[in-house]
């Protein structure tokens, strides 16, 4: 759901909005006790609506008349209200003009009312609320700073809360995050140490306590605040930090927990880290735009024209007006509502589409965007990769092991426990280096080493059969989770287990493992060195409880492992193989640490710890003291699943034209190997990596490094890209729009949406913005084209995208065959419809220059709305069934999607080239006509009318290129209805004439001479300089 969370009162206007709100400050929030509120603070509520029930018609009435087009048409209705302009029935104005906007508001009433249908259901969703009568159930949407909540396993957080208690046993939960920051590692949250230790929930609302919090602000990353209980002796103070936070749209992943309201509404990180989605208008709407203003500056020309040909006799003025009444049909009104229905198919069409299932429009507007994109941004993690983890590859140097030969690893293990009922006590180290050890030997420490260097808690949760207790007594298989801060973790633990070795319990002090023979292994946690982005490695310290052996285990990134194991020739040139397989690569090494080396260590690193000065240098210092000549066991290899056909779409998407950035909030390692495997950077491209620069100087060096690449794929992190951009923006993105492929890690929503921002503004091009996250809502709102894609992440990137898919690789299909139609049909519909309109309106100023320049209408009344409507429409509007080639065919050659970025389907040429058709086939029926009739003007009404109509459906059956059965339905229609109507349009035309052969021949002979030159010239184009798409089709 998009996270644009508003006080509904403060949302009539954009005014007002801005009025309503105060400075941010910050604020004292008592346990329990809204109503003790300092200030007032916005509701909990979603609003994703454009308009409300008051502004609903004024605001779609505006953004209609808002545009010159159908301003035009309003003062046109309006002017038949004067007696001297009028030129015929209120009606053949007003009904058009009304059936536009009846059109327009039905359509807008629908989305709008689709989106408080899905904001109510986010809004109505039922949590827990502490208070003193108990706990009561409360919706989302009346939560208030100060209660407090209790949030479900699998729960989405419903505000900003400060993390109080949690029913899980070593007190803390994991949270995951990826709706807010993109990360696919769960988030490790700590409760207020004070609230966590009181015997149960209720005792939260007994003690007299208070957070005292930092303003709302956009950083999700860190958090000021403290916690204060006022009631104990002495009173109790503790620092808030962010691993106290439970930010909104994050999902809590283990335990029940209870927190305390801070910020809620538009106050949330997640909505001010959001942007405002904004009306898209299409840029094919712009140009089509553009064009009417041409043809009104025609009009007033013609006009003007033909009262300085009455040498500006008598009231020209009046004149002048009454000209432009009679020749607005070179606007033709039509058109809007030909193309708003034109989107409305697409929109089906798509949405019914068998082979991109679940593909939903929420934006019937910009169908047409879709045929025109040149930059495509999207995220990583749920978008191109299924954020699963799969283990690859173990590699011993020697010898390498893959998925095919696992069951050797298990064989290997086994071997190992069974030979001896407990694991094998390596003699000491002297002996363990000297003498090369068995295969099976080396294999077991490397599959050790992985099963204890982690992070990694199994969870026992009971499954129907087996309670809780029982599985955690047991070590019941079957009720047993992992859960950790990273994925890339979880499949290395799930990995051992599937090879004998099984991780079984674990918490502050020990692990246990159990064997292929079902023994239980214990070993004591002694010390543990978390992984940070800084160090890029982790360690831990553990005894062996059946050896008293000490072994210091350590697991990283090959860059910094390179310099800690001992010398060997292999490690970087498998690393780099692995790499280019798109694996994640881990480096895995111990020592083996006699009981004095480990108890001088630890001296030393409690002292480094307490020290106030230098703390972090000290104590990294003290851990590089160990971090000497250690040996190296093994490689691991894992792979982030790509999702299915993710490489093949987007190889399309490349040889379409379309340039591929990847923005995501992940880690630097991580984004370069998932554009490696995706094969977003091909095999044969430079990867320049894009140092971490703080200051102007950095980046100029850096930005000149670059500058010096060719056909080099770019990677780059959020913090580098802030600096360039806030020095060197014009520089950056006109080295960066040169580049083949883009990656951008560590990027905050924000920034994803400035990017976007920035290539709009520097490049004029289209952007698509792909991404399944809330922390993608942003970019997608900001691009011309958002598409969102539902996964495992929810719902949020979908709803508030202008399309959703349920798999990246719809992608492909939706913007090569359904944005290439959509573009191509409108252009031709468009076209078609300014055609018919200037037609008539060139044999209207035939007809008045013959008649001395007479401001007569040529037709009156119903001709002229039939003319446009029932004559002529349905043959017309049949233009967006048409193709130009099979949907196969524009698969399998996306090169023809890379001809529509140019905008040839519409430009001035082809415009021009229909201007110039409607001019000759408008003269040379009227002047037919004006030749081959006899004696009554009836007679000149009934030739020309009769040619132009089927002047008009001859046309539409050259312009079509793949005939559907509709179309001749369509055509055989228009034609029945003109016929018959003929009866009741004896006003106008002779019906005794029309049934003479006379009439027949002279009708014939005027069409012929105003199609059949067209005809030929079609066939000798063809013939001679087909267009691309023909070549495919013959």
């Amino acid at each position: 759901m998009s996270s644009r969370w508003v006080d509904v009162p403060c949302r009539c206007c954009e005014c007002l909005r801005c009025c309503g709100r105060r400075e941010p400050r910050p604020r004292t929030v008592w346990l329990g006790h809204p109503e003790k509120r300092e200030q007032r603070y916005p509701r909990n509520v979603i609003n994703n609506q454009k308009y409300n029930f008051f502004t609903f018609l004024p605001g779609v009435l505006f953004n209609q008349f808002k545009y010159f087009f159908n301003l035009y048409f309003l003062l046109l209705a309006c002017s038949q209200f004067v007696v001297e302009m009028r030129l015929g029935a209120l009606y053949t104005y007003w009904v058009p003009l009304g059936f536009v906007l009846a059109v327009t508001v039905i359509r807008e009433a629908a989305e709008e009312l689709r989106c408080y249908v899905r904001d109510k259901e986010v809004n109505s969703q039922i949590y827990s609320k502490l208070t003193a009568r108990g706990t009561v159930k409360v919706k989302s949407s009346n939560i208030q700073v100060g209660d407090l909540i209790i949030v479900e396993k699998n729960q989405r957080v419903p505000a900003d809360m400060i993390f109080l208690r949690t029913s899980e046993k070593n007190g803390s939960c994991f949270l995951r995050t990826d709706q807010l920051d993109g990360e696919t590692d769960w988030k490790l949250r700590l409760p207020v140490g004070c609230t966590q230790r009181l015997p149960t929930a209720s005792d939260l609302l007994q003690i007299r306590s208070y957070v005292y919090a930092e303003e709302p602000n956009i950083d999700i990353h860190n958090f000021v605040g403290t916690f204060t209980r006022e009631d104990s002796d002495p009173a109790v103070n503790e620092s808030l930090s962010i691993e106290n936070t439970l930010w909104a749209s994050t999902v809590i992943a283990s335990g029940t927990v209870v927190g305390v309201v801070l910020y809620t509404g538009r106050e949330l990180r997640s909505v001010m880290n959001t942007s405002n989605p904004r009306s898209k208008i299409g840029l094919f709407d712009l140009e089509v735009n553009c064009l009417t203003k041409i043809l009104f500056g025609a009009l007033v020309v013609v006009s003007l024209v033909m009262v300085a040909l009455q040498h500006f006799a008598g009231r020209w003025y009046l004149q002048i007006i009454r000209f432009l009444l009679l020749f607005s049909n070179i606007i033709p009104i039509s058109l809007r509502v030909n193309l708003d229905m034109g989107k409305i198919v697409y929109s089906w069409v798509i949405r019914r589409d068998s082979k991109i299932p679940g593909t939903v429009v929420r934006s019937s507007t910009i169908p047409e965007q879709l045929g025109r994109i040149s930059y495509l941004l999207t995220d990583k993690t749920g978008t191109l990769t299924q954020n699963e983890m799969v283990f690859k590859r173990l590699h011993l140097g020697t010898v390498a092991y893959g998925l095919d030969s696992m069951d050797e690893v298990q064989s290997h293990i086994f071997s190992i426990y069974t030979q001896a009922q407990e694991p094998p006590a390596v003699k000491g180290p002297s002996l363990a280096t000297k003498v090369r050890r068995s295969m099976s030997s080396r294999v077991h420490e490397a599959v050790k080493a992985i099963a204890l260097c982690h992070n990694v808690t199994p969870v026992y949760e009971s499954n129907g059969v087996t309670d809780q207790a029982e599985a955690e007594r047991h070590y019941e298989d079957s009720c047993r989770v992992y859960q950790a801060s990273s994925p890339d973790e979880v499949a290395l633990v799930q990995w051992t287990e599937s090879v004998g070795l099984t991780l079984v319990g674990r918490d502050q002090s020990s692990v246990q493992l159990r064997s292929p023979g079902g023994h239980i292994l214990n070993f004591t946690i002694l010390q543990i060195f978390p992984f940070t982005y800084e160090s890029k490695r982790m360690g831990i310290i553990v005894r062996d409880e059946s050896t008293g052996e000490i072994t210091f285990y350590m697991k990283g990134a090959d860059v910094v492992m390179a310099g800690i194991v001992q010398y060997n020739d292999w490690l970087e040139e498998e690393c780099g193989n692995m790499a280019r397989e798109g694996l994640r690569v881990l480096v895995v090494a111990k020592k083996s640490l006699t009981e004095e080396q480990y108890q001088d260590f630890e001296a030393r690193y409690v002292q480094a710890k307490l020290s106030v000065h230098d703390r972090s240098l000290k104590v990294a210092t003290v851990i590089e003291s160990l971090e000497m000549e250690m040996e190296l066991l093994c490689l691991t290899g894992v792979e982030d699943q790509l999702q299915t056909d993710v490489r093949p779409t987007l190889e399309t998407l490349r040889n379409a034209g379309i340039k591929v950035w990847m923005l995501t909030g992940d880690k630097l390692e991580t984004a370069t190997c998932t554009a490696k495997n995706a094969h977003l950077v091909t095999r044969t491209q430079d990867i320049h990596i894009f140092r971490l620069v703080t200051n102007r100087g950095e980046a100029h060096l850096e930005l000149n490094a670059f500058r010096r690449k060719h056909d080099c794929a770019l990677v780059i992190s959020g913090d580098s890209l802030e600096v360039c951009l806030k020095y060197y923006e014009c520089e950056f993105m006109e080295l960066a729009c040169q580049c083949p492929a883009v990656v951008c890690c560590r990027c905050a929503p924000t920034q994803k949406a400035q990017i976007v921002r920035l290539l709009q503004e520097r490049t004029g091009r289209l952007t698509c913005a792909v991404g399944d996250g809330g922390n993608d809502v942003s970019m997608i709102q900001e691009a011309d084209c958002g598409v969102g894609v539902e996964g495992k992440e929810g719902k949020q990137a979908s709803l508030a995208a202008d399309f959703s898919i349920t798999q990246f690789k719809h992608l492909g299909r939706l913007l090569m065959v359904h944005g290439r139609n959509s573009y191509k049909r409108s252009a031709a519909l468009s076209q078609f419809v300014i055609h018919r309109s200037l037609c008539i309106s060139t044999m209207q100023a035939v007809f008045s220059s013959v008649f001395y320049f007479a401001s007569v209408p040529l037709y009156q009344g119903f001709l002229i709305i039939g003319y446009s409507t029932i004559y002529t429409m349905f043959p017309v509007f049949s233009l967006v069934l048409d193709k130009d080639v099979k949907s196969e065919v524009a698969m399998l050659y996306p090169e023809l999607y890379k001809d529509l970025l140019k905008g040839r389907p519409l430009s001035y040429k082809t415009f021009l080239i229909w201007v110039l058709i409607s001019i000759y086939q408008g003269s040379i029926i009227m002047y037919g006509a004006l030749l081959l009739f006899e004696s009554e003007f009836v007679h000149i009404v009934a030739i020309s009318f009769t040619s132009l109509i089927l002047t008009e459906l001859l046309m539409v059956a050259l312009t079509i290129q793949t005939w559907h059965w509709l179309m001749i339905v369509a055509e055989l229609l228009s034609l029945s209805c003109y016929i018959a109507s003929l009866v009741f349009l004896h006003e106008f035309i002779d019906v005794y004439f029309i049934a003479t052969l006379s009439f027949l021949w002279k009708v014939t002979v005027i069409t012929l001479v105003s199609c059949l030159p067209l005809y030929v010239l079609k066939y000798l184009r063809r013939r001679f300089s087909p267009p691309s798409y023909s070549k495919l089709t013959s």
